[in-house]
């Protein structure tokens, strides 16, 4: 016979049941109607915009909120699926065992190697950076250099001679630079001085440098009128008109960027230009000397070869001045071509992509800003570059070395895995073992044993296990005849509230509610309402001494003696006389019984009542002046003490007491259950804090009185366990006197147990 396994649902494999599976996910789940109402909507916006042609906000916010929703219930579906495969693969302590070896063994080490690789791979591309700024730089540096000497040479010849200077410096650059141009510019203000504005005109003081009016500390300026030269290509962008003021006058070297034509996108792309200015000596130089050497194919070739880097586009820049520009010639895919066969590169060398910023110059305001370009670059040919500086023999004697020390690295790193598994494999081999066990167990198959195969921890595990199911036959035992001695405790507790009045006893002008909580299965406590004439009905709360079963069959006992008692005696003080003597008669040594029985006439508007060893009975008067609140307790021994006097001593202790009842009067009888319920502390509720309570809420009806009590009571031991049984008794006189005569006559009580009603507990 085969167990179900509570909580485990094992679907059907056919394809109905997945189907509505699916069916109910997608239209009865709201991640599903996120993915049906998105995916409908982003097919119906597609068509719209694709194949009808439609355009329009709307669509467009119709789109989004599809994609959207798709989204959102893909994810959770998603989230979903993940979760539920987990659950399945991980299931097996094997699988977690190996998934944690790879996670503690592997990723840690593929985590470090990753680290390394991108630390090496950044070192080569800043390594690489670096080694195109450099480039670039000296190329400013060397450009400044000639700029700077020809415009010495010019004002050393006189600018009759220019034409030919500036050709002959030109023709000494295009051997490296084929696009290089040079041009003689008129200054437009005095750098040395570092004028802000200059008021007099660029043709006037070319006038008074002509005529010999310069300063008689100046050196001779050249005769004649410059004007603009411009030499070489100049396809780049227009020769300058005029050199800046920002131009100081020691000359400038650096970059400037213009917006190009890019053929390949259809739009404009960016151009960069390595400028250098060159000024003569002098404090108020009239001329300088401009080169300009593009960044074209040419130039990249020379810095591929210097660096083995190939320079790629620039990206965006925010401004570039007002110049005229004019697109390169060079940047078709003929100039890629021969860049190419420049290099020596073919179009299957693998290279990795980079950027790196570099810093131009807007040539109008002289302010700095930056440019993205990208780089393309191979690790292997920046590396020979790097280690060509050194011996080579020593950089391949450590690339070996590195080498080995890696294989050795990844053959540990396996052969740990590897025992890693079979030591998981060991243990979940035991495990597994164990788990067949149990299953066989829940089967109810108890001569099931553990085959010992090692003699470590686990083979003692394998024989606890073994030991275990051999006593586990005693343990089914033990527990059945503890559920049969529960089911029998139940019964005794359903017989026991059965013999407690359990209906509504219709009394005219008093209202009585009761309760009674054992604190076991079954208790001590006992309380009842006799009805013993028309107009007369006996009160009776006792607590029979212990906790339990005997003290539930005392209880059960004295029920019937009081029944008896009730209709022979009219004096409580009799009745709990006779009760002793019958009682001690029969009662063990070691047990006793309080009790408190009160009579109340209806007729006489009068409550008699006697106390043998009980708790005090509470009397609240509620009248026009408040609630006033006062503890009965008169006098008496409790009852079934076995003594020789044959109960003369009970007999003289015992006292009777009268009290007129009047309409508001509220009595409480109750046990000591209630007063000696304990928080955690070991505090007690007390009698101070139960009258206090009827003080304040004495006039609410008995009910709502009963229930406020056991609020006040479950506050104070806030979730101690119950220690005693609890039982009291509310009777509150709600009219008196020709009034409750008029609204009749007592009822009779009905039945108790399972014939009718008796009292409402």
């Amino acid at each position: 016979m085969v167990s179900e396994i509570p909580g485990l649902h094992v679907p059907s494999t056919g394809r109905p049941g997945r189907d509505r599976s699916v069916r109910r996910a997608l239209f009865h789940t709201l991640p599903g109607r996120l993915l049906v109402i998105g995916g409908s909507v982003k097919l119906i916006t597609w068509f719209l915009q694709v194949a009808a042609g439609i355009e329009t906000p709307l669509l467009e916010a119709l789109g989004t909120l599809g994609s959207v929703s798709l989204l959102v219930g893909l994810g959770y579906f998603a989230y979903k699926l993940i979760a539920r495969s987990r659950r399945r693969f991980l299931w097996r302590l094997r699988r977690k065992l190996a998934v944690s070896y790879i996670f503690v063994g592997v990723v840690p080490v593929l985590l470090v190697v990753a680290f390394f690789l991108l630390s090496g791979l950044l070192l080569f591309f800043n390594l690489g950076s670096y080694l195109v700024v450099s480039n670039i730089r000296e190329i400013q540096d060397e450009a400044r250099l000639v700029a700077q000497n020809t415009a010495s040479d010019i004002a050393q010849g006189g600018l009759a001679g220019s034409r030919g200077i500036l050709e002959r410096r030109r023709s000494s650059l295009i051997g490296e630079y084929p696009q290089a141009s040079i041009a003689l510019v008129p200054t437009s203000a005095e750098p040395c001085a570092g004028r802000a504005a200059d008021t007099a005109p660029l043709v006037e003081r070319l006038g008074r440098a002509a005529a010999g009016a310069a300063r008689p500390d100046a050196k001779p300026a050249p005769a004649g009128r410059p004007t603009v030269l411009a030499l070489g290509p100049w396809t780049h962008i227009q020769a300058p008109s005029v050199v800046p003021s920002w131009v100081s006058c020691t000359g400038f070297g650096g970059l400037l960027a213009v917006t190009v034509p890019d053929d390949s996108e259809g739009g404009e792309g960016i151009g960069l230009i390595i400028r250098a200015v060159g000024l003569p000596p002098g404090r108020e130089p009239l001329f300088a000397v401009v080169i300009d050497i593009p960044v074209d194919a040419w130039l990249k070739a020379k810095l591929r070869d210097e660096t083995s880097v190939k320079l790629g586009p620039a990206s965006q820049v925010d401004a570039f001045g007002s110049e005229t520009l004019r697109p390169e010639r060079d940047t078709s895919e003929e100039a890629a071509s021969l860049l190419r066969l420049a290099t020596g590169e073919t179009t299957q060398t693998r290279r990795l992509p980079w950027v790196t910023f570099l810093d131009w110059v807007d040539w109008a305001t002289g302010r700095s800003q930056s440019v993205a370009v990208n780089l393309e670059m191979n690790i292997g040919d920046i590396y020979d570059r790097v280690s060509s500086v050194g011996s080579q023999s020593i950089a391949r004697v450590f690339v070996l070395v590195l080498a080995i020390l890696g294989v050795l690295f990844l053959i540990i790193e396996i052969v740990a895995l590897i025992m890693g598994l079979t030591l998981a494999r060991s243990i979940t081999g035991s495990v597994h073992q164990l788990f067949a066990g149990t299953q066989r167990v829940r089967q109810g198959d108890f001569s099931h044993k553990i085959k010992i195969a090692t003699h470590d921890q686990m083979g003692d595990l394998a024989e606890s296990f073994n030991s275990m199911t051999g006593s586990i036959e005693d343990l089914l035992r033990q527990a059945e005849e503890k559920k049969r001695l529960e089911e029998e405790l139940r019964i005794a507790r359903a017989i026991q509230m059965s013999l407690l009045p359990r209906g509504e006893l219709t009394v005219p002008g008093l209202s009585i509610t009761a309760l009674c909580v054992p604190a076991r299965e079954v208790g001590g406590d006992y309380y009842d309402v006799l009805p013993l004439d028309d107009r007369r009905l006996g009160v009776l709360i006792a607590d029979v001494s212990g906790k339990g079963t005997s003290a539930a069959l005392y209880m059960a006992e004295l029920k019937g003696l009081m029944l008896s008692l009730s209709r022979i005696h009219r004096s409580p003080r009799q009745l709990l006389i006779e009760a002793n003597q019958i009682i001690a008669a029969n009662l063990d040594s070691r047990s006793f019984i309080t009790m408190t029985y009160a009579v109340i006439d209806l007729d006489a508007h009068t409550m008699t009542y006697a106390r043998a060893g009980h708790t005090p009975l509470i009397h609240c008067r509620c009248d026009g002046n408040g609630s006033q609140v006062r503890v009965l307790a008169p006098d008496g021994l409790v009852v079934g003490l076995q003594m020789n006097d044959g109960g003369a001593l009970f007999e003289r202790l015992l006292k009777e007491e009268v009290i007129p009842l009047r309409q508001g009067d509220l009595f409480m009888f109750f046990t000591d259950g209630i007063t000696e319920a304990m928080n955690a502390e070991s505090d007690c509720f007390g009698e101070g804090r139960l009258s206090q309570i009827l003080t304040e809420h004495g006039d609410l009806p008995s009910e709502e009185l009963r229930e406020r009590i056991l609020r006040e009571i479950d506050a104070f031991v806030a979730g101690a366990p119950q220690h005693d049984d609890m039982t009291m008794i509310l009777l509150k006189v709600d009219s008196i006197g020709a009034q409750a005569a008029a609204e009749g006559a007592l009822v009779a009580a009905a039945p108790r147990a399972e014939q009718g009603l008796g009292l409402k507990a």
